[in-house]
């Protein structure tokens, strides 16, 4: 067995069952990490167990307890009172049923920023590293690694306990625990490889929506995941090269995730209480009954832009009314953001610029959207396109 899968799929499983035993965030990563480390020397050798999982707590438990013991031996208070709080585990589940989606809450805490809250529950939740975690966040390495540094410290110097909130504390956290299953959602989506994630941040939001039915954007965010991870079996050609929305395949589409993502934008549009997460599974919604509406996607893009003014929607905005008025009226919208260093940004400006048939400067585009992109199939379609124009090629 792959170590290396049972990490991704268990890590933050066996983080968040240690963070509830121990009540000490840099005890339960330790453990979980030597145990993995441990893993990775045994298996080969020995097989795998029957319980994988299983087989990393209990031995991740068994060091903590071991190394808390020897430091409570020379009188360490901290390890004593770690060592205290695994001997009384508490048993109740309280008002979140799950481990992971505690922890979630618990790290969501409002005595921290919500920027740290969460880069810190991806990390401990999802597993990701710092430059996972940065590159979602677009900010550089060091300062996220900062940031996390920064919040496992404030929840110490705080004592900011690990327990299950109460249940009127759940709508003021509400916010922060989206943001982060959507950005653990996004991880794995954009990784092409790492669906590991995208299929824990849909189970997390089908507990959050069953703990919480009368909050609409969860149920918008659960929509939106669906409606995205729908089309993940279309959205690369055989060659590993991405397929445009436009260009795929649409039978290769999970009708059922469709569907049912369907049947929630239904459900929030009754009622009537519209909210980011909302708009933006609306919009998918539409891309997922063909044709196309545009202008009724470029509406659903206004209202998300007055919610939410950001460039990136700002862009994503862009490319709609590309569709409906033109590349030219989309690229004076597109030149006016200021997105250095995002990706998506020169790729769109590329395409904007190959479309009106300006092949010298749509090229310069994708090698400046080439420079900042890491995954292969988003690689692949842009040297195509970089080749394409280099040639004096432009489409429609």
């Amino acid at each position: 067995m792959d170590v290396g899968r049972v990490y991704a799929e268990e890590y933050g499983r066996s983080v968040s069952v240690l963070v509830r035993v121990f009540g000490d965030i840099d005890i339960a990563e330790d453990a979980v990490q030597d145990a993995f480390t441990e893993a990775a020397r045994r298996w080969p050798v020995d097989g795998p167990p029957p319980s994988p999982a299983g087989w990393i707590i209990t031995t991740a438990r068994n060091r903590a307890i071991d190394r808390l013991r020897r430091e409570a031996a020379r009188a360490d208070k901290q390890a004593q009172a770690a060592l205290l709080h695994a001997e009384a585990e508490p048993v109740e589940e309280g008002a979140v049923p799950d481990d992971r989606l505690r922890l979630i809450f618990t790290c969501c805490h409002p005595a921290l920023a919500e920027p740290a809250r969460v880069a810190l529950t991806l990390r401990l939740l999802g597993g990701l590293t710092t430059t996972e975690i940065a590159s979602a966040f677009l900010v550089p390495e060091k300062t996220m690694a900062q940031r996390i540094v920064r919040a496992k410290a404030k929840i110490r110097d705080a004592g900011i306990p690990y327990r299950v909130p109460h249940e009127s504390d759940l709508p003021d956290r509400l916010q922060s625990v989206l943001s982060v299953l959507y950005l653990i959602f996004n991880e794995g989506y954009s990784s092409f490889v790492r669906k590991d994630l995208c299929a824990e941040a849909i189970r997390l939001a089908r507990v959050l929506v069953a703990l919480m039915p009368d909050e609409p954007e969860a149920m918008g965010l659960l929509a939106l995941m669906l409606l995205t991870e729908s089309r993940r079996p279309a959205r690369t050609a055989p060659d590993g090269s991405l397929v445009l929305l436009a260009d795929q395949d649409r039978t290769l589409w999970n009708a059922s995730m469709v569907a049912e993502g369907q049947s929630l934008v239904r459900a929030c549009l009754r009622r009537g209480q519209p909210g980011p997460y909302q708009l933006q599974a609306a919009i998918h919604a539409v891309h997922s009954d063909p044709p196309t509406d545009w202008t009724q996607v470029v509406q659903l893009y206004d209202q998300l832009l007055a919610l939410t003014p950001s460039p990136v929607v700002a862009l994503n905005r862009a490319v709609a009314v590309a569709e409906v008025d033109g590349p030219a009226a989309a690229l004076s919208l597109v030149d006016e953001l200021d997105l250095p260093s995002y990706r998506v940004f020169h790729a769109v400006r590329a395409d904007l610029l190959r479309r009106l048939g300006r092949p010298a400067e749509a090229a310069e585009a994708y090698e400046r959207a080439l420079a900042l992109t890491e995954t292969e199939p988003e690689r692949a379609f842009l040297r195509a396109r970089l080749n394409s124009v280099a040639r004096g090629g432009h489409g429609p």
